[in-house]
């Protein structure tokens, strides 16, 4: 059994004006020539079918040819929502599908979607477990005690008939650590207002969300050791937690410079199960349409130095999404029209010199881009009053971030 694992496609999703669905509809194109290359027998898709709740005609019609090559392809497909998507509208004509071998979990009722298939080695069993909240998991189950993310994927899952001694795949659509601590110490963590200790996935820095993620939200990779696999969707940085088969697939583009300037190559992995308690995970490379590249230097270098004059500043090429950084000590004229004459898709543009730099000195502006609530706290504090919190400053400060929705 051969399943190609994609999440986080955000369909339709725009990056600073430009539109992002000819470059997705390039990768699911290549992506479809990989589910035929490896012949895998199905896809699984963890959430964020696409990037609102109310989705483009663009987007709807971009998914809608992606399952349709799929079904043509004889690729079984595997799909839940994410918090970004419209659970009724993902699951609209699911009954349908089923007969074209396209199974989707849009909204969670009280019980998690199974579909039993088998292959060579026996059963195979593949859970559909799509985003949820809270509440959701406490309206069907009134005689628990939900409070937590992680208590109400517990109840959830216990409630299924998980017969441990076959295969079974689990997708989801959540906030997953990796820590290894025990329950008693990742409450204590929790309470004192230290949850950015637990060890968290890497963000890539275009999921939407902080790096805090309140700790209410963070489910612990322990909570599904009962799994071969875990296809995981809600981080854009593909990666393990917690152990080599509990995995973020990651977005298949770059929508953020950070993915690009931490070297983050895109990725999909095929997994491909054999007896129980033996698979294999390949990550298979995606080349996007577009790079995302920063350039530096003066506007005059810029406009000089690009590709096809003979002298460029890099390797890349003058049709990729550009995030430039001026160094002029004054404010260029039309730089960014100028700048797109010759680089197309230039996206944002700033500028660092003696003025830019001296503005944040005297700012005294903390670097806020991953980190969690307590860090930032503890950074603030040392700058503004040289110590730290007290443990009547944590309370009252917690009290007002969790009343704005910053921590859970």
């Amino acid at each position: 059994m051969k399943l190609l694992h994609l999440a986080d496609l955000h369909l339709g999703k725009n990056v600073n004006g430009f539109s992002m669905i000819a470059d997705q509809a390039y990768i699911l194109e290549e992506i479809l020539t990989l589910a035929e290359q490896k012949k895998a027998d199905g896809v699984l898709l963890a959430g964020d079918i696409y990037d609102r709740s109310v989705p483009s005609e663009e987007a709807v019609a971009l998914f809608d040819s992606f399952l349709t090559k799929l079904a043509g392809l004889k690729k079984q497909v595997f799909v839940i929502s994410g918090n970004h998507d419209s659970e009724e509208r993902l699951q609209f004509g699911s009954s349908l599908f089923r007969a074209k071998g396209i199974y989707i979990a849009g909204k969670y009722e009280g019980t998690l979607t199974c579909i039993d298939i088998a292959d060579e080695y026996g059963p195979f069993h593949i859970w559909l477990l799509p985003y949820v909240r809270v509440s959701q998991v406490a309206h069907y189950f009134p005689e628990k005690t939900i409070k937590t993310y992680e208590e109400a994927v517990q109840v959830a899952l216990e409630a299924s008939s998980l017969n441990v001694s076959e295969r079974n795949v689990l997708l989801l659509h959540q906030f997953v650590t990796g820590s290894s601590r025990s329950d008693a110490e990742r409450l204590a963590l929790a309470n004192s207002g230290f949850g950015a200790m637990i060890r968290k996935p890497e963000l890539a820095g275009s999921e939407g969300f902080g790096v805090s993620v309140g700790t209410i939200e963070q489910i612990s990779a322990a909570c599904f050791a009962a799994f071969d696999y875990v296809a995981m969707g809600h981080i854009h940085s593909p990666q393990a937690v917690g152990r080599e088969t509990c995995r973020y697939a990651g977005s298949p583009l770059k929508y953020s410079l950070q993915e690009r300037e931490i070297h983050q190559e895109k990725t999909v992995p095929l997994v491909t199960f054999c007896e129980k308690g033996s698979m294999t995970v390949e990550l298979l490379p995606l080349k996007p349409r577009r790079e995302v590249r920063r350039l530096r230097g003066t506007l005059r270098q810029l406009l000089e130095h690009a590709p096809g004059n003979g002298t460029s500043l890099d390797s890349g090429g003058t049709e990729d999404y550009i995030y430039a950084t001026l160094t002029d000590e004054t404010v260029q004229f039309e730089a960014m029209a100028r700048l797109q004459e010759v680089y197309p898709y230039t996206m944002k543009l700033d500028y660092d010199n003696q003025e830019t730099r001296g503005l944040q000195e005297w700012d005294g502006r903390i670097e806020t881009e991953g980190k969690g609530f307590a860090e930032l706290i503890e950074e603030f504090y040392a700058l503004i009053y040289g110590g730290k919190p007290t443990e009547a400053d944590w309370k009252l400060l917690e009290d007002v971030a969790r009343e704005a929705g910053v921590i859970g």
